[in-house]
């Protein structure tokens, strides 16, 4: 959402505030710092251990609170957090239009992503502008009987033109040379458990088989990934499990690696703007326009899958240049100034007045 505040802020006729609920602290502080945008409001939900629970009933009667205050014309969410669907239902409760951005994905099972699959079909019913990323999501959301869908791309290939640096380095980079980076992100709740267990097990599996390759894991802040990864990852020379990358310094290790094995939604994305296999590591995906162009393949969470798959990609030159050259589904980096056009032409309850 960062660039399209920034976008949002070049016209004086729209007053923009932003508000941050803290759900991810580290992550958010870095964000905010590297896209130099400064909350108006900070309700700081964080705390140790905290279920969906909490964060649900500590987002909505802070949001109250605040929509009290501000009385805001329309206020915009993104995806498909549990930030967002709180939001939503403040929103919905107030009677206050909502603007979601990367509206229509699914996978139209409510159980993968959990929580995620229910918070996005919530919101899908409750806002009034719907900022498809695809075509494909404009359709999803045309059969579900939704209207003023715009398709814009996604936000998130606009923040990619501001972090992607040609003269970036990073001490982690160094270690990895000449080698083949594969990079890793696992963190959905759903694979928690076995299937986590199994696809750390395939990592290590490839690195041993493959001498010209290392693996970089930015782990997840949840304590019980952190078990299962220094379960089955620690040891191995050639595997370094790292603190979380800011967006910046992530996005800049993701235009320089070989390939992605991931269980993210947004990497899909990103990955694929940047001319990056990605091995997906889930058993459904909201974002099926990167299957269908073939930057992405779906690999679930089996052990000999994920290995068998990503071994072929680099052992099979013709393979890896087939999905690495597929075309990017996902925008042209102008998604934040077609959202900003739709609210400044919108004449209703005085937008843009």
């Amino acid at each position: 959402m960062c660039p399209l505040v920034k976008e949002f802020r070049k016209h004086n006729d729209i007053k923009t505030l932003v508000c941050v609920t803290g759900q991810h602290r580290e992550m958010l502080d870095q964000v905010l710092h590297i896209f130099e945008v400064k909350p108006d409001y900070d309700l700081s939900i964080m705390k140790s251990s905290q279920t969906l629970f909490d964060i649900t009933i500590s987002i909505l009667t802070g949001m109250q609170d605040i929509f009290h205050k501000e009385n805001p014309d329309i206020v915009l969410v993104h995806g498909d957090t549990s930030t967002t669907f709180a939001t939503a239902l403040a929103c919905f409760y107030l009677q206050i239009p909502i603007g979601h951005v990367e509206a229509g994905l699914r996978t139209y099972n409510i159980h993968s992503p959990y929580p995620e699959e229910f918070n996005r079909e919530v919101v899908g019913i409750i806002a009034k502008y719907n900022f498809a990323p695809t075509e494909y999501s404009k359709r999803n959301l045309i059969q579900e009987g939704r209207t003023s869908v715009y398709v814009t791309g996604n936000t998130v290939i606009d923040a990619l033109k501001t972090t992607i640096r040609d003269d970036y380095t990073h001490q982690q980079l160094i270690w990895v040379g000449n080698s083949k980076l594969i990079l890793i992100t696992a963190h959905r709740r759903e694979n928690l458990g076995i299937p986590m267990h199994q696809m750390f097990r395939a990592v290590r599996r490839i690195i041993n088989e493959h001498a010209d390759c290392k693996a970089i894991y930015p782990i997840h802040m949840n304590p019980s990934i952190r078990m299962i990864a220094n379960e089955e990852l620690q040891g191995e020379e050639r595997i370094q499990i790292i603190e979380p990358l800011d967006v910046l310094d992530f996005h800049n290790f993701m235009a320089r690696c070989y390939l992605i094995l991931t269980d993210s939604g947004g990497i899909q994305e990103e990955a694929s703007a940047l001319g990056k296999p990605v091995l997906v590591m889930r058993d459904t995906t909201e974002r099926p326009e990167g299957i269908k162009s073939g930057t992405l393949k779906l690999v679930g969470t089996n052990e000999e899958t994920i290995y068998k798959e990503c071994d072929l990609l680099l052992r099979d030159e013709n393979y890896y240049h087939e999905m690495s050259c597929a075309a990017n589904p996902y925008g042209d980096g102008h998604a934040c100034e077609r959202i900003v056009k739709v609210i400044l032409e919108s004449d209703t309850d005085g937008l843009g007045e």
